[in-house]
């Protein structure tokens, strides 16, 4: 643990409503004061950044990445996942357990929990619904709340057996663990590999209906309220999710949502290639944030437009805005999913579903949230901060910065313009479909337990 004054930032710390110029001082990894004038009351010889200009705020949390340890390390290991963390502005990240062997007993936790040790940020793990995520037979759920886990999810599967779903709920809720769920019913998703509509119609690709998605979610919602236990649904992708959702939380069911960036931002227009994206869904963010650029490029069948649950229509996309405005989706993850050149490039069918994330999240957040003037900068940084940590019952004060709690912070230029390029990367893959896109809005430091463990180069 470290040490760190960090002088002069704009302040944002949803959990308070502060929004100010102040200071924030870090002593042996904890956080000893925030306000105006703490820089005269620290301590001699302590480092000191200054951050006058930037935007200091809680270290970001994203509940739901793919490290891919065990085994597809080719793909992603803790390490170089954990620098993508840090890259991004993130200094939680919550592993799902969808590896090889499948995270489904303690065993495994503590193997994750070694490497994770010597990881650049905080790396938390959920464990396995069931044995070998397979969906028949429950893990073990004492055992892995025992071994640390955070939450419970058969994540990159969906239980379908509704009486054991329920079972899972009620044993989680003997663990206080929240139970997350990849929302996609298989007899009616079959074998579909984009958004049913238009464009899969006329690409010729098998189509995967939004009803796919919208059936597990009422399903969800009714095992919730029948249960107590707090279930939430990862990665919602249209519109009917989100109604179902808030109807739900109107009636205070313990059931939450979260979104990602590309399912705010990218439609399935992508999928035909890059013209049809911006003379259609596209035009108007290339108008606000790419006025003068030349537009990236791709063809059609883009194997990196290819993620689960997919991109869905422009009317979907709207209404995942909505609900993130309303805070019907109180929370934004990136579903960090690398995959290894080879195996994305083959045909549209037999690609793997996944993106890589943690490294444009945050700023396609801001872009699509605060500089639309959708949210204010304080409720866009709580959907990646206060709201992650409520969820996930963390008790050492991290989406906060509170005396007392972790030194965990992370700072910012909002306005900050650069390009996202697939070379320029932490990640051992490469699978990023925002190539070649104007961003607004860049980390320059982030801070984990009083010690700077990324600072954007000069």
């Amino acid at each position: 643990m470290s040490s760190l004054l960090l002088t002069g930032g704009r302040v944002v710390n949803p959990a308070s409503g502060m929004d100010q110029i102040a200071d924030v001082l870090v002593l042996e990894g904890r956080v000893a004061a925030v306000g105006p004038g703490v820089a005269a009351q620290a301590p001699a010889g302590i480092p000191v950044l200054s951050v006058v200009g930037k935007v200091v705020v809680p270290g970001l949390i994203d509940l739901h990445v793919h490290f891919r340890e065990p085994g597809q390390t080719k793909k992603e290991d803790i390490l170089s996942g954990a620098q993508c963390a840090a890259r991004g502005g993130f200094t939680t990240v919550v592993c799902m357990p969808n590896t090889s062997p499948a995270i489904d007993n303690a065993g495994t936790v503590a193997l994750i929990q070694d490497r994770a040790g010597k990881a650049d940020v905080r790396v938390e793990i959920t464990g396995a619904l069931t044995k070998g995520i397979a969906g028949e037979e429950l893990a073990p759920i004492g055992s892995l709340f025992k071994a640390g886990v955070v939450a419970l999810t058969d994540d990159g599967h969906c239980i379908q057996n509704n009486e054991l779903m329920r079972r899972a709920c009620e044993y989680a809720r003997m663990f206080q663990l929240p139970v997350m769920d990849h929302c996609q019913d298989y007899g009616l998703v079959t074998k579909g590999v984009m958004h049913e509509g238009r464009y899969s119609t006329m690409l010729g690709l098998a189509g995967w209906p939004a009803a796919g998605e919208e059936v597990i979610v009422a399903r969800n919602i009714l095992l919730a309220e029948q249960t107590g236990t707090p279930i939430h649904c990862q990665h919602l992708s249209s519109a009917g999710s989100v109604r179902l959702l808030r109807e739900a939380l109107s009636r205070k069911v313990p059931i939450s949502g979260e979104a990602c960036p590309h399912h705010f931002t990218l439609t399935d227009a992508c999928i035909a290639g890059s013209e049809a994206f911006w003379k259609e869904d596209g035009a108007e963010w290339a108008q606000r944030f790419m006025a003068g650029q030349t537009l990236p490029e791709w063809p059609s069948y883009h194997t990196d437009f290819k993620m689960n649950p997919p991109l869905r229509s422009a009317t979907d996309r709207a209404a995942i805005l909505e609900g993130l405005v309303d805070g019907t989706l109180a929370i934004i993850s990136s579903d960090h999913a690398p995959h290894s050149k080879s195996e994305k490039e083959v045909e549209f069918d037999y690609a793997p579903f996944g993106i890589v994330g943690l490294e444009t999240e945050f700023a396609l957040s801001l872009m699509a949230l605060y500089h639309t003037g959708r949210l204010s900068l304080s409720k866009v940084v709580a959907k990646l901060t206060t709201e992650p940590a409520r969820l996930l019952r963390f008790q050492d004060g991290r989406g906060r910065l509170e005396v007392g709690g972790v030194g965990d912070v992370t700072v910012f230029d909002p306005d900050a313009e650069w390009t996202s390029l697939r070379t320029e990367t932490a990640s051992k893959s490469v699978n990023n479909p925002f190539h070649g896109w104007r961003m607004r809005g860049r980390v320059t430091h982030t801070v984990v337990g009083g010690r700077v463990v990324w600072t954007l180069p000069a």
